[in-house]
Formats: C-alpha cells, structure tokens, sequence
C-alpha cells in the first residue's frame, strides 16, 4: 500500500451520471449498452455523487505540486472501448486522471492492492462487499449534495464502531443493549479497539496532516459516532493508542447526524448502517460500509 500518497479508486459510476446508460444495461443488454456508449461517447457525462470529493482529493496536489498527496484511480466494469467516454468525460471536467482498469463487467475490486487504493468508492454495492470482505476500506456511496460544500478543506467524517473500529463492541450491544454496552465499554475503556476496515484511509489522512501545520492542514476529519459519556473515553484512547489524530469528535447519544454533518461541513460521511446514511443524505454526501454486524442481520433483506 502506497504510505507517500493517498489513493483513492472510484468507480465511472460513482464519478459520473451513467444512470441512462445503465438502464440501458439493465433492460436491453450489454451489446445495447456498448452501442449505446460508443454512439454517444462525445456527449459529456454529468457529474456523479461522488464527482465533487474526486475533484477536493485532486485539489490536494495544489498545495505541493512537486510531490503529489493524492491520487485517484478509476476502476470500470465499462470496456476499454466504451470507457473511452469516461476518459473523454475525465478530459472536458479537468480531472487529473491518468490510471484506470476496465474489466469488461467483471468486478474490479482485485485491482484495489495492485494499485495500492487506501479506499474504493462505488454505487456497485456488490463490488463495495467483494472489497470489504478482502480488507480494503470500500463504501457504496448513496448521495451527493446539490450544493458542494465551499470549504477549500477536504473535510471527511467517519462513524466509529465497524467503520474507523472494529464491529466488537457493537455486538454487544445489538446483542445486549445499551447497559451492557455501557458497562463493557467503562470496564474496557484502557484496552484500545481493534482496528475496522477504514483504519488505515485515517491513517493515510494522518499522514497527509503531518505534513502541515495543524491550523493549515488540506484536511479535517471528524468522528460522528452513536456514543455518549462513559463510552467514550475507549475512543480516545484507541486513537491515541494508533497515534492518529481526529480533529473534531461528536459523541451524539443516539442524536440524527445530519445536522452536526452539515455543521462540520462534510464532503462524505461514512456509515455502516444504511438508515443513518439516508438520514445524513439530507445534508452531505454519504456512503454507506456494509461491514459489521448490523449489516449481517441485514443481509437477507
């Protein structure tokens, strides 16, 4: 995994509006599909849901051109021939996109190491899964504000347990509730949390950071989590146990998210529970971690 830069791959539909096109797929058939792409690969794609964080990762490079901080990969289940409208599309929004694999329909998601992705971002729920399920941080992204957020900061929020952290304690507490919940984390608050899937994108946030005076960083990043007072203080000290920095942390007790999302200004908000993403939809771009728990009673639905 590449430790100089962040890498982040999306996919062409979480980077443009392939919606028509995809109908296409869906009810007439790939042949139709890559006519249909190939007739129409002059005709700009209009941004996607994620289109907006692509274009705030990419603007972390003006702050050191001679070393580039990030870089974004496109992963494509499109064909290299009917990829040439996302790259045509790349070219007319100014995007510095350079790397890229298509796959033809088959998921992209092993590509993720070989390009040393500390994240993937897709609306292909099933190829978000394949990835988490082989260790890598992936979210299905849900939604895009109408309004991108204005900060010159790429501002990015996490949810904690089975997202930043592992699912541990969130089993106890779907499973026990809240009491038992509470007391198991006040019994445990000096043992730090075991790692989730999105440790290591923090960490590659951190280490971006590092490189900056704390009151002129590119980047802020926030945990908006469920948790309230005594469960809190495991938290803290697991991040200070990784040596990560967090610079805004929100323990709501169960409060809706969305306002406190729109308050810190965030250009996503990563959650493993569905419901919470929609809520925040409302206010920020956000993008749902089917890992954990909460995701496994789900996963007959």
């Amino acid at each position: 995994m590449n430790k100089q830069k962040l890498v982040v791959a999306v996919s062409s539909r979480a980077l443009f509006d392939l919606d028509e096109s995809h109908s296409i797929f869906e009810t007439l058939g790939k042949e139709a599909f890559c006519r249909y792409q190939i007739e129409h690969e002059d005709e700009v794609l209009a941004p996607g849901y994620g289109f907006s964080l692509v274009k705030k990762i990419l603007s972390l490079n003006n702050h050191c051109p001679e070393k580039p901080l990030a870089e974004i990969i496109l992963l494509s289940q499109n064909s290299a021939d009917t990829g040439l409208r996302i790259f045509n599309s790349i070219a007319h929004h100014g995007l510095n996109i350079s790397r890229a694999a298509f796959t033809s329909g088959a998921s992209p998601y092993s590509y993720i190491s070989a390009f040393g992705a500390h994240l993937f971002l897709s609306s292909n729920a099933d190829d978000v899964s394949k990835a988490l399920s082989a260790g890598f941080a992936a979210a299905t992204i849900l939604s895009g504000p109408t309004i991108a957020n204005q900060s010159g900061q790429l501002r990015i929020a996490f949810d904690g347990d089975a997202v930043i952290f592992s699912d541990e304690s969130e089993r106890i507490y779907q499973k026990s509730g809240l009491v038992v919940f509470t007391e198991n984390e006040r019994n445990e608050a000096k043992t730090p949390l075991p790692g989730g899937p999105f440790k290591d994108f923090l960490r590659a946030l951190h280490h971006i950071q590092t490189q900056f005076d704390s009151s002129a960083s590119p980047i802020r990043t926030a945990l908006v989590t469920a948790r309230a007072a005594p469960a809190h203080e495991r938290v803290v000290r697991t991040l200070r146990a990784w040596g990560i920095r967090i610079d805004e942390a929100l323990f709501l007790g169960g409060m809706s998210k969305g306002a406190f999302l729109k308050a810190f200004g965030a250009d996503i908000f990563f959650d493993d529970q569905k419901g919470h993403c929609q809520s925040a939809a409302e206010h920020v771009a956000s993008a749902h971690v089917p890992h954990g728990i909460t995701n496994e009673e789900k996963s007959s639905d």
